[in-house]
């Protein structure tokens, strides 16, 4: 029995996009082969796993595939469970008992219009040219002609990448689904791309027998940073200081994408208050870097002793300040 392609990425029937990017995100980590050189079992994890979301990502595969199961290809290749694909039994070619119009055209086919599904862009009349042999010959009858070769299909892949690659840009290494190989590419991420950039590498698609493979297109995901948040060009960065260092101000070191960088905090500082830093914020190939916007954040130790508290109430005691006199709805 073939494995259940849901089982396969950890996900229901009814997971949506959301929900089979991060299961297959999650897995190929777990399984790649890079992660796991010496283990088969892995490598083949991997393998299925990349086999299951391009099947389960494609929308139009996935439908085909909760209809039919495990024969849903024979039946996007018109050959529906038991038909076989010759003649016999007194029909020559495939049966299609079982497929309504727009599976067999696509939408605009049954409409009568545009472009059709499954390669028959001029609809019933390409349909019919290629199953009954060409155009008509002189005389009524008719003639066959060889099919120019089609090129392959594009490919859309979501490529994640570390916040850090997109700021500073580099190489990306990755393997694709949906294109019928299991190799590794690699792409140059340039400086400041944006989360859902599309990147085209040429004829990284689906391969054609005697055609051009398609492209691939990478549709740039980027993985979100644990202190700092993107703002077009600018980046932000909540930092952490203390009380004493706010009262007296201080200078701290902040890292930035240029290196680390010492940052004059002035005395009597709030917690909110906003330092720029000038040009160390995203740099792209277009303009000016961003800048690095510092929000000063005052915070107290989890374990705060009793004496410090202590000195925190002669504090209170000797500087009368009310904070929140003028809040009001």
């Amino acid at each position: 029995m073939a494995e259940d392609l849901y089982q396969t990425l950890g996900v229901s029937r009814d997971a949506d996009k959301s929900d089979l990017q991060k299961s297959y995100r999650k897995l190929a980590r777990k399984y790649h082969p890079d992660m796991n050189p010496d283990d088969k079992a892995a490598q083949e994890k991997f393998k299925r796993v990349q086999e299951a979301y391009e099947v389960l990502g494609d929308e139009d595969k996935r439908a085909a595939y909760d209809r039919y199961g495990a024969d849903f290809e024979k039946i996007r290749g018109g050959y529906p469970p038991g038909a076989g694909g010759g003649g016999g039994g007194g029909g020559a070619g495939p049966s299609f008992d079982g497929l309504d119009l727009e599976q067999i055209f696509g939408a605009a086919g049954r409409q009568g219009g545009g472009d059709a599904g499954g390669g028959f862009e001029n609809g019933f009349n390409d349909f019919f040219e290629q199953i009954l042999g060409g155009g008509a010959a002189p005389g009524g009858g008719r003639h066959r002609t060889a099919a120019p070769p089609q090129r392959g299909s594009n490919v859309r892949y979501e490529l994640a990448i570390p916040f850090e690659k997109a700021v500073l840009g580099g190489k990306a290494e990755f393997y694709p689904t949906g294109t019928g190989k299991h190799e590794k590419l690699s792409v140059t991420i340039p400086a400041g791309v944006e989360d859902g950039a599309k990147i085209r590498l040429r004829e990284q698609g689906q391969s054609s027998p005697g055609g051009t493979p398609g492209d691939l297109i990478l549709i740039i995901q980027i993985d979100s940073h644990p202190y700092f948040e993107r703002k077009g060009k600018n980046l932000e960065l909540d930092l952490p200081i203390t009380v004493g260092e706010a009262a007296m101000g201080t200078k701290a070191d902040v890292p930035t994408p240029k290196g680390t960088v010492t940052l004059s905090i002035p005395p009597r500082s709030r917690s909110g208050k906003r330092l720029r830093l000038k040009g160390l914020g995203v740099q792209s190939a277009k303009g000016a870097p961003g800048d690095l916007i510092v929000e000063l954040q005052i915070q107290l130790p989890d374990d705060m002793s009793d004496a410090a508290v202590e000195l925190l109430k002669q504090f209170e005691s000797e500087q009368s300040f009310e904070p929140r006199s003028g809040l009001k709805f």
